[in-house]
């Protein structure tokens, strides 16, 4: 029996790909008309015009929790499925963000570079503990952050789309929230809502002791913005793991002793990326089975 079609959108983990391979017939760029199935990580673009060349797509599997690059309404118009690995990158994500956090406030990376090169004499850091720290976008990553956050936190505040039932002060727009923050994190999902929505008013407000940290999309920043503040010590710092046109990263941050950069590694651990595959497989296993999915989004 023929094994299905199956396009790989995006880059994905070799394993994956591997156990992949031993239930479909792999594609990647273009794919014939017959695909049945699309797998890729949470920057994957599945919009109309791919939809009208695949007339025979049955499920969309994400090995991730982003989705702002698929068309759902054309999707579900279609009755194709789709599936992410929610919960199993939580824990991940949320460790991340505090690591980037203290690495930039304790100039962690810089001063790494200075002792490998035979230095000892570093510039002050900055304490971690004490700080008014933010937390943009709630949702489930977001409150991992917040609980980890909290007990370096003098106030723990958040905005959302609508105040949640946490012990947390809520604050009802991104520019209030810097403006009442000495760190911002931000979690929220990426999209029209989101775009660009950490611009140069926001960075300002945020001010010349702030640190910003990145573990969503790099799309909610405004690049040369940030640049621009960091350059000119409008903020203190910054912790990226993602940026707005990935795999490139601009030359200004990566010159910048106060910024602190990972390539978008957010899930990669050895135990997240092991069971993100899992889910990724077992929705697929699933649908073609005739089973429910495991974890549904459409």
């Amino acid at each position: 029996m023929a094994r299905p079609d199956l396009l790989i959108a995006t880059n994905i983990p070799a394993p994956l790909r591997a156990a992949l391979a031993e239930r479909f017939t792999l594609h990647e760029g273009d794919a014939p008309p017959e695909t049945r199935a699309i797998v890729g990580g949470g920057m994957a673009k599945v919009d109309a015009a791919l939809l009208a060349r695949l007339p025979a797509l049955e499920i969309v599997a994400i090995h991730g929790v982003g989705h702002d690059r698929l068309d759902l309404d054309a999707l579900k118009a279609r009755g194709v499925r789709v599936t992410t690995t929610p919960d199993v990158l939580t824990e991940d994500v949320a460790d991340l963000a505090i690591a980037l956090m203290l690495a930039v406030q304790r100039r962690i990376v810089a001063n790494d570079a200075l002792v490998r090169g035979g230095g000892w004499a570093a510039p002050l850091g900055r304490r971690a503990s004490g700080r008014r720290i933010g937390v943009f976008g709630l949702g489930q990553i977001g409150r991992a952050i917040a609980l980890r956050a909290a007990p370096f936190a003098s106030e723990l505040l958040y905005s959302a789309r609508s105040e949640k039932p946490v012990p947390w002060r809520f604050v009802h727009d991104i520019a209030a929230l810097a403006e009442a923050s000495d760190v911002l994190v931000l979690a929220a999902p990426g999209g029209p809502e989101t775009d660009g929505i950490v611009d140069a008013a926001v960075l300002d407000r945020l001010g010349p002791g702030g640190v910003l940290v990145n573990i969503a999309r790099g799309s909610l920043v405004d690049e040369d913005a940030l640049v621009a503040a960091l350059a000119g010590g409008r903020i203190a710092g910054a912790g990226l793991d993602v940026f707005a046109q990935e795999p490139n990263v601009p030359e200004a941050l990566r010159a910048l002793e106060t910024v602190v950069l990972a390539p978008h590694q957010g899930s990669a651990t050895e135990e997240g990326r092991t069971e993100m595959r899992a889910l990724v497989l077992a929705n697929l296993d699933a649908h073609f089975a005739g089973r429910p999915l495991v974890t549904p989004l459409l």
